[in-house]
């Protein structure tokens, strides 16, 4: 007599991603997981929307079956939490390499950074960070970042519906920005410093919302089960 294999799992996890993970990172622990408890070893694992390394909060990872839903969630309404410094640069645009400070005479008022801030609402044009995962000819852009060479990274549009500026202490601002897809929030800061004449470096990033799913509905890595099963997914 055959044993019948169990249905594969399909589902999804809302993870509250820790900093030093990458997005796949967590994919991969997941689907290990998975495999524990029985998933077949090839399970489908993807998610919905990088966050960066350095970066922490809603990260939505989605199994089997419901890994056709990708693109549709990517393509859902994002915000974030994320405080710039704008006293340096740096070539990742954030914390992930050696800052440069930049000298800036008279810091700017906080109203001139909220009419700064004002040019980067609605559809904009925005050149991704050089040290990115956009495709580049079958290269990754921060690859080829890594060998020296600059990325030939061209504008796109993208959506910026609100950004509310929550404090502001030079050379340190906090923002909520509330966007569409595709949206860097590295490259934001980088261009935010550019307009206010001074530096631009994410120094936190925090998501705190994909479409539906929000921080609210998270769980940590550390605080899901070793060894995952059905039950343990949520519908999509």
């Amino acid at each position: 007599m055959s044993l019948v294999p169990p249905p594969t799992p399909s589902g999804l996890l809302v993870i509250d991603k820790q900093p030093r993970f990458t997005s796949m990172d967590v994919c991969a622990i997941i689907r290990a997981r998975l495999r524990r408890g029985g998933a077949p070893k090839r399970i489908k694992v993807g998610h919905a929307g990088t966050l960066d390394p350095l970066a922490t909060g809603v990260l939505v990872v989605l199994i089997g079956k419901a890994t056709r839903s990708v693109p549709a969630l990517m393509a859902t309404e994002k915000e974030y939490a994320a405080t710039i410094d704008l006293s340096a640069t740096s070539a990742t645009d954030d914390l992930g390499a050696t800052l440069e400070p930049v000298v800036v005479a008279s810091p700017p008022t906080g109203a001139q950074v909220a009419d700064a801030l004002g040019q980067f609402v609605g559809v904009i044009q925005q050149t991704p960070p050089q040290y990115s995962a956009m495709r580049l000819g079958g290269r990754r852009a921060y690859e080829i970042a890594r060998e020296g060479e600059v990325a030939p990274l061209v504008p796109r549009p993208v959506t910026i519906h609100d950004i509310r500026l929550e404090s502001y202490m030079w050379p340190l601002l906090t923002l909520h920005i509330r966007c569409g897809k595709g949206v860097y929030i590295r490259s934001l800061a980088r261009d935010l410093g550019r307009v206010l004449g001074a530096g631009g470096v994410l120094a936190s990033l925090r998501r705190t919302r994909v479409g539906i799913y929000a921080l609210d509905r998270a769980r940590t890595l550390e605080s899901l089960p070793q060894v995952l099963h059905q039950q343990d997914l949520d519908p999509l």
